[in-house]
């Protein structure tokens, strides 16, 4: 199996009992999925774009997290905002009016 260069981590605000509670989910996070993968594709990306469960950073949702580099992003509440992250990512340099620290 070939891994990505990137991992694209997008909170769905899941938690153990499968309930999404948190605001990630409430803000539409899983409404960007498909998006980030069209984005992915059409950039040329070697990126894999995951939905996962509560991040624990619901003050900064919806947050998204892309690794190697773990950078932690947030919010991201627009197509715009999900462009500039990558954008970033393609010039290997970091979305600094987003990034979470």
């Amino acid at each position: 199996m070939d891994k990505p260069q990137h991992h694209i981590f997008v909170c769905a605000s899941f938690r153990a009992g499968g309930e999404a509670k948190g605001s990630c989910h409430k803000k539409n996070s899983t409404e960007f999925l498909p998006y980030i993968e069209n984005e992915i594709l059409d950039r040329g990306l070697d990126a894999q774009v995951t939905s996962t469960g509560c991040m624990k950073a619901c003050d900064y949702g919806p947050v998204m997290v892309i690794y190697p580099g773990g950078h932690w992003y947030g919010p991201v509440e627009s197509e715009d905002v999900i462009d500039e992250i990558l954008d970033a990512l393609e010039d290997r340099t970091v979305a600094e009016n987003y990034l979470l620290s």
